[in-house]
């Protein structure tokens, strides 16, 4: 298990060190052939030339892209000082770059913004994975039954209905007519109670289209699963149903689901824009929208790879999960 970890987390890293270099390219490369000065985003296009030259040699924007790439790199471990004449700006480790807008360090903005979209998407994950799971196991279980109609008609609403409508009804009715819930995100270190109340319906609106797919792909994996030889063996044996279904049938189902669960929340915690933007929440979903907006190239880049980096742990986690419920994965 040692040298299977090790070899993962030597792929992680290249794969890391290739999406850094590809993703900086798109940014700050192809802006370049498509006649787009990145300086002039920066101070703005009606500034003075002599303004735009020391901006584009203060940040190096001039440099050969390998050039640019290395230093980029340098910033993350060693942090990096960025110097026109007399203007020295520091930036420490890790440094992503300096927003074309605010002119401030794109660290510190990611990681006030990160606890938002890490809560929000652990909060909806567990939600998901509770209620779509167990319903999915439940319909095929009931296979026919008016539950499992019942169920596979509210999960295909909620793959088909989008997060924007779901979370507008949801405010328009617990929030602005019921009065129930007070959506206004709240900093947990200023009220836990008001953080978990600005919480519940991003919570359930981003967790009922995930539950409604995992829903389904769970009843289709258990179908399949229950028809396996070995399921029918371990009946035959005289096993308690309950004993085939929890020890045999779910741990095989669970592959697929920690697979999708691998992909989807690494995805979320790079930025759920939707949700962010629905609820108001200053996530970084909200800060890519808000540098989307602005052409501010340096907060895309730096939301870009703490998402690559999420999805490839989520993925690191999900193997090593792999060998805990599957038996086959620990002999193969």
């Amino acid at each position: 298990m040692l040298a299977y970890l090790i070899r993962r987390l030597f792929a992680a890293a290249v794969m890391l060190v290739v999406i850094i270099v590809v993703v900086f390219c798109i940014f700050f490369l192809v802006p370049k052939w498509a006649g787009v000065d990145p300086a002039l985003s920066f101070v703005g296009k009606q500034a003075d030339p002599g303004a735009v030259e020391a901006i584009r040699v203060k940040l190096g924007l001039g440099d050969p892209i390998y050039s640019q790439v290395w230093e980029f790199f340098k910033g993350l471990f060693a942090g990096r000082t960025y110097a026109a004449g007399g203007d020295v700006t520091q930036c420490a480790a890790p440094c992503f770059g300096y927003s074309f807008r605010s002119e401030q360090a794109i660290w510190p903005l990611l990681t006030d913004r990160f606890p938002v979209t890490l809560s929000l998407a652990l909060g909806a994950a567990v939600l998901w994975l509770v209620f779509g799971v167990s319903a999915g196991v439940l319909s095929a279980l009931k296979r026919g039954s008016l539950w499992d109609r019942g169920a596979m008609v509210i999960a295909l609403g909620g793959v088909s209905l989008p997060i924007y409508f779901t979370g507008l009804l949801s405010l328009a009715i617990f929030s602005y007519g019921l009065g129930w819930i007070d959506a206004q995100y709240v900093p947990i270190e200023e009220s836990f109670t008001g953080w978990l109340g600005g919480m519940i319906l991003p919570w359930i609106t981003l967790a009922f289209l995930y539950a409604a797919m995992y829903a389904r792909i769970t009843r289709a994996t258990m179908l399949e699963i229950l028809g396996e030889d070995y399921i029918r063996t371990a009946r035959a044996k005289g096993l308690k149903e309950q004993t085939v279904i929890g020890k045999h049938a779910m741990r095989s189902t669970m592959t697929p689901i920690l697979t999708m669960l691998g992909m989807d929340l690494g995805a979320l915690i790079g930025g759920a824009i939707l949700t962010e933007t629905t609820f108001s929440l200053p996530g970084l979903g909200q800060a890519v929208l808000v540098g989307i907006k602005n052409q501010d190239l340096p907060i895309i880049l730096g939301v870009t790879l703490i998402t690559s980096l999420a999805v490839l742990i989520a993925n690191l986690a999900v193997d090593v999960l792999y060998a805990v419920i599957d038996p086959r994965v620990r002999l193969s």
